[in-house]
């Protein structure tokens, strides 16, 4: 029976579906798959070439015939089919019968419209999911990182992601206060390129975008700043060109998306009851996502709100982890509906967890 038991849990997944990366919890396991969200596809016959790091690779180095797919967008899905594709490879790769068919839970941005909410869960379903429950992100964040979200006391979680940025205040474990803004990593990346073109001359892909955002990319101005050349397409002639671009260069082209992620945390703190505000002032601001990794980011949010800042102890899998360890109260879920009563299925979560 022991066995079987832990057969059955085994087959028990959480799947962070993000717009830039995918990260697949097996209860049990922990985190077993971590790749770009990312779909590489014949244009012709619809067959799927690659999916994850290596369908990465082929964005903007593909023939006519071959598509190089994010589909999703903002954090919701923009290509139901190919989502769908992606899901099934996701879930095979962790369960090799064709026959398996898991109970999934399933991240969700906590701005999302309800024919977006179904629309993750009919691709999760039709990619061979048995049941599928959703579960917010700044829940599941919160209860990664480790937070005493079922207390009656103000906890504030900003996850800036790939396509959103997800600000929330929770207490007694529901969502008090939320804010959603469709601006990330990508908004990012493409303000790099944009002022590139505009200044330079130059136009570059996503990827180059990406890795000077990495590599110089700065929320504030930093002591030893550095430097890079980047290489692109001449605009006029056509031909490769290459510039250098300085770190204070860069971080004039993020402000603008970076004022929008402030805007909102802001934004949030002033709709925030004032006991809950006060509580937020003591114990902090948990920042979590891959967007947080910018350097100085921490600082900025500590400048612009006069509240400490800290980053998750893992900012980029906090959200999977969260919503893989809920899989321990799956039954708890099911019962609280797939979007509803999110209130009192999350304390209930973060009571399991922290016991």
């Amino acid at each position: 029976m022991g066995l079987f038991s832990s057969q059955i849990g085994a087959r028990d997944m959480a799947i962070d579906l993000g717009t830039a990366n995918t990260l697949v919890y097996v209860r049990g396991r922990g985190i077993v798959v971590s790749e770009p969200s990312v779909v590489a596809m014949d244009t012709n016959t619809g067959a799927v070439h690659a999916v994850g790091s290596e369908a990465k690779r082929m964005i903007g180095r593909t023939p006519a015939s071959i598509s190089a797919i994010r589909p999703l967008r903002h954090g919701v899905i923009a290509d139901f089919e190919v989502t769908e594709q992606m899901l099934r490879y996701f879930i095979r790769r962790v369960h090799q019968s064709r026959f398996a068919h898991p109970r999934l839970v399933m991240c969700a941005p906590s701005g999302v419209t309800d024919v977006e909410k179904r629309a993750v869960i009919e691709a999760s379903l039709s990619a061979g999911a048995r049941r599928v429950h959703l579960i917010e992100e700044p829940i599941a964040a919160a209860i990664g990182a480790g937070l005493a979200i079922e207390e009656p006391v103000g906890n504030m979680v900003v996850d800036v992601g790939g396509g959103t940025t997800e600000v929330a205040v929770i207490s007694l474990g529901g969502i008090v206060v939320a804010e959603s803004v469709r601006t990330g990593g990508y908004e990012l990346d493409e303000a790099i390129a944009g002022y590139i073109k505009r200044e330079h001359g130059i136009a570059i892909g996503q990827q180059t975008a990406e890795d000077i955002k990495l590599s110089i990319g700065t929320a504030g101005p930093q002591e030893d700043e550095a430097s890079a050349e980047v290489r692109g397409r001449d605009l006029v002639s056509g031909l490769p060109k290459s510039v250098m671009l300085t770190a204070e260069e860069v971080r004039g082209a993020l402000e603008a998306p970076l004022v929008e992620i402030i805007d909102a945390v802001k934004e949030t703190l002033e709709r925030t009851p004032p006991e809950l505000a006060a509580d937020i002032a003591e114990r902090g601001i948990l920042l979590a996502g891959g967007g947080v990794l910018l350097q100085g980011f921490d600082e900025r949010i500590r400048e612009e709100t006069g509240m400490p800042a800290s980053l998750a102890e893992s900012p980029l899998t906090c959200v999977a982890v969260g919503s893989g360890r809920s899989l321990e109260e799956f039954e708890t879920i099911a019962r609280a509906g797939a979007d509803g009563a999110s209130r009192t299925r999350a304390k209930r979560l973060a009571q399991r967890v922290r016991t």
